[in-house]
């Protein structure tokens, strides 16, 4: 197959929760370009289809459907929208986070509310939507991670800076979606559904100035990830150039955990 072939996405059906967000939106557009349909879950429909109108303009491609994965029922009605509207879905992006902790010593229902999006919902979801591609010929998760998953926070970063009270909740979720995507992986086995993860590193958001030089000058590629860098990695794992690449998490950094 020519390597354009293998890098099309055209005629696959792609979902990206969390497809409004930073990160979200560099997911959405790498699929568009490649050439999918793209189905964007949000809890603020209408907020999120003002976002992405301003990044992306029209795009007949582009959808964005109503979720919550802190309800079951919520799911329920995304799958069964999705199951009454489309014969299959292709890629699935597990992207959407929520962040309700505030730091180490948030009052413990804020962990709780972050367990029940972040890992009962998020597998809740995960589950259905892997069923349902196994029962329709196969695809593939890609679930985003963090470098906070794989490891211990680093506090220097924040030195000279009024940041740096993390919640552990987000290093909590994001290690239990790494050895997840490992079982999903096996669990999956001859059903021709693929599993990977990505685990970025921090993406330039005009952080603090004293932030960003701690950060950066950690970086052997002296810099924060771009807009740019999670696009071909999505790609690759959506499309036929990575159908042998399964159960990987895949950590993209700039070589700081190197």
């Amino acid at each position: 197959m020519h390597i354009n072939q293998l890098f099309d996405l055209s005629g696959q059906v792609a979902v990206v929760t969390g497809g409004a967000g930073n990160y979200g939106k560099c997911i959405v557009e790498a699929l568009l370009e490649a050439g999918a349909t793209v189905l964007v879950s949000s809890r603020n429909v209408k907020r999120a289809k003002s976002e992405l109108q301003i990044h992306f303009g029209y795009q007949d491609r582009l959808n964005v459907l109503p979720l919550d994965q802190e309800f079951p029922d919520s799911v329920d009605s995304f799958l069964f929208h999705l199951k009454q509207n489309y014969q299959k879905i292709d890629i699935y992006i597990n992207n959407a986070v929520a962040r309700p902790m505030n730091g180490y010593s948030g009052d413990i229902e804020q962990f709780r509310q972050s367990m029940e999006i972040n890992a009962t919902g998020m597998f809740y979801l995960l589950r259905g939507l892997s069923d349902w591609m196994a029962e329709t010929g196969g695809g593939s998760v890609i679930n985003i991670a963090s470098m906070m998953g794989m490891k211990g926070p680093d506090y220097s970063n924040y030195k000279g800076t009024l940041m740096g009270d993390l919640p552990p909740d987000y290093f909590f979720h994001n290690a239990g979606l790494i050895n997840l995507n490992k079982f999903m992986c096996k669990k999956f086995a001859g059903q021709k559904v693929r599993f990977n993860c990505i685990s970025p590193g921090g993406l330039f958001n005009n952080q603090n100035e004293k932030f960003l030089e701690n950060y950066c000058e950690k970086v052997p590629l002296g810099r924060m990830a771009n807009h740019d860098d999670i696009k071909g990695l999505i790609v690759l794992l959506s499309s036929n150039a990575g159908a042998y690449i399964n159960g990987e998490n895949i950590l993209m950094d700039g070589g700081l955990n190197a």
